[in-house]
């Protein structure tokens, strides 16, 4: 074997030893949630546009709106739920922190989350601002500001941070809704 076609093993073997996470443990990442349009009526639309009702493609209740008005993303499960609420206005980004049941405020321990947007690809450091009844050294809503969310149109991307050491990822796309 010439050594130029050796050259692609050497650097696939390299990656996969070097390019590893280094990240104790893997975040927790979830499906992809709609908001909005028939997520709010309790159903979820695939890509060719076909809309089903009940559970998403992975098995979990949709969710439709959030108590804030935003779009409800998984976190572990359904052990925790993030909701995404945007101000175009403002250009301000707030996540909200929720229960297994998607509408119970659920401070936690962090001082900031990570909101990750896909197009235009940006993300924003989101950080605590607890509410009213949130515990000492805790929050259950997260804000942060950026120019391109005073972008108006439905955004789609992550919602990431880390609760008692354990990291949690989920994914969220805004749909418009049919009012």
């Amino acid at each position: 074997m010439k050594m130029n076609q050796f050259l692609p093993l050497v650097a696939i073997a390299a990656f996969a030893i070097l390019g590893g996470c280094d990240s104790k443990k893997p975040p927790v990442t979830t499906p992809t949630t709609t908001g909005g349009g028939a997520a709010a009526s309790g159903g979820h639309v695939h890509n060719d546009g076909t809309v089903h009702k009940g559970a998403d493609d992975a098995g979990h209740a949709a969710h439709g709106d959030g108590p804030h008005g935003g779009v409800v993303a998984d976190w572990g499960g359904g052990k925790f739920h993030v909701e995404f609420t945007v101000d175009h206005d403002k250009q301000d980004a707030t996540v909200y922190i929720l229960g297994d049941d998607g509408k119970t405020a659920s401070p936690i321990d962090a001082v900031e989350i990570t909101l990750a947007i896909k197009d235009p690809a940006f993300s924003v450091a989101l950080k605590a601002s607890p509410q009213d009844g949130d515990p000492e050294g805790k929050a259950s809503r997260f804000v942060g500001n950026h120019k391109n969310l005073g972008i108006v149109k439905e955004y789609e991307g992550s919602m990431s941070g880390a609760v008692g050491g354990t990291p949690y990822s989920g994914n969220f796309k805004e749909v418009a809704h049919d009012h």
